[in-house]
């Protein structure tokens, strides 16, 4: 912190926060979370509790004339044993919505998860802090985009000007819930994952319940979907339920529709968008479960391996296929009923062309480059002329 300049201490106030669904006051800082507390007391799941609590599109949003901001976080990143770490999660912050500057904070707590021996440790580290300086000196909104692969305690925020909450700007609200590949996979920063992307081609606001490995027709999430306001919903379903091997195709189409008629008890008329898988070769006719290659990672590769057998088909297992033509057939049967309510094919976003030229890097999730081909493809599909989102007289 620069002892010389005169600083303005904010609190983080739920009107500063957007995209999170729970703010919980923690001993090191406020936590957002993107699941409400009863959705998180009804599963234990190591995976999904790191998931929902990974910021992906959560970001401080407020209308200053502050040329200098300060971020105090304590962030908890994830490491592999034998897998080269990632790089640092980054802050975007965006001036009138245009990207202004990027960052990153060191410090902070380091779990690492042992995949060969299912174990996981915990080394806590310090607060960080991330700084911009430069910012036009008028009257500006301003945004903070925390990383979307980091858990992210806000911890202090500093301005060499007063802060106030932006008024609402009329902009439409866009609820949606996936895989991994929604929460941001490969994304090159928070505002570049798909669905960020895309709200800023739509205009809309967007809250990303994207859970990696936890878009599994979970009643909890339904709920908090259809406990959120919201004016555009899409559901993309099918990936990890797949790679999880969790349901057979008896039990799909009934959990399908009741997820639907639990979004549907709080958003009876809003447009609901059904997405379906993207191309995954290696799950297009094969069943999971999918687990990471360990052979590979002893190599240095992080690449992911189907386990299941083409055969089991015949006995209900799921493949992308099978889910493409049972969400079809659910959304038509539907839909007689239920005009705002609409299906796109996932490869449509990306399909076997894409594959060829932007190959799936560890077989399973998307680059930088293809969420941005996807972001452009779900914006001109969901939010053209003719898409499901555009507002029609």
């Amino acid at each position: 912190m620069d002892s010389a300049t005169e600083w303005t201490l904010t609190p983080f106030t739920p009107d500063l926060v957007r995209g999170a669904l729970d703010l919980e006051d923690t001993a090191h800082g406020l936590l957002p979370h993107r699941l409400p507390a009863r959705a998180r007391a009804q599963c234990a799941d190591e995976q999904l509790a790191m998931a929902e609590a990974q910021p992906s599109g959560v970001r401080l949003v407020f209308r200053t004339r502050a040329t200098a901001v300060e971020l105090d976080t304590l962030r908890t990143t994830t490491a592999y044993e034998g897998v080269p770490p990632g790089p640092d999660g980054l802050y975007d912050l965006l001036v009138d919505r245009r990207l202004a500057g990027q960052a990153s904070v060191t410090g902070g707590n380091v779990r690492t998860v042992d995949m060969t021996e299912g174990t996981v440790r915990e080394r806590p580290g310090p607060v960080g802090t991330v700084r911009f300086t430069g910012l036009p000196d008028r009257e500006k909104d301003v945004e903070i985009w925390l990383p979307y692969n980091e858990t992210t305690r806000l911890v202090a925020l500093r301005t060499d000007a007063p802060v106030e909450p932006v008024p609402d700007r009329g902009r439409n609200v866009w609820l949606h819930h996936g895989s991994s590949i929604s929460h941001g996979s490969f994304a090159a920063s928070p505002t570049m994952t798909w669905p960020a992307l895309a709200a800023a081609l739509g205009g809309v606001e967007l809250i990303n319940l994207g859970l990696g490995g936890n878009a599994l027709l979970d009643p909890f999430t339904a709920r908090a979907l259809r406990d959120t306001p919201a004016d555009l919903l899409s559901v993309k379903i099918g990936i990890n339920l797949v790679n999880a091997d969790v349901m057979r195709l008896r039990a799909f189409g009934p959990a399908v529709h009741g997820f639907l008629d639990t979004v549907r008890e709080g958003h009876p008329t809003t447009p609901l968008l059904v997405v379906s898988p993207i191309l995954c070769p290696m799950h297009e006719d094969t069943p999971g479960p999918c687990l990471l290659d360990l052979a590979g990672l002893k190599e240095g590769r992080l690449e992911f391996s189907a386990l299941g057998d083409p055969a089991e088909r015949a006995a209900g297992k799921l493949t992308l296929n099978v889910i493409r033509d049972e969400l079809a057939r659910i959304v038509a049967r539907r839909s007689a009923d239920d005009p705002h309510l609409h299906y796109l094919d996932g490869r449509e976003l990306y399909g076997e062309r894409d594959f060829a030229e932007l190959p799936l890097p560890d077989r399973l999730h998307p680059d930088a480059e293809t969420h941005r081909r996807i972001a452009g493809r779900f914006a001109e599909l969901a939010f053209g002329a003719d898409g499901p989102f555009t507002a029609r007289e």
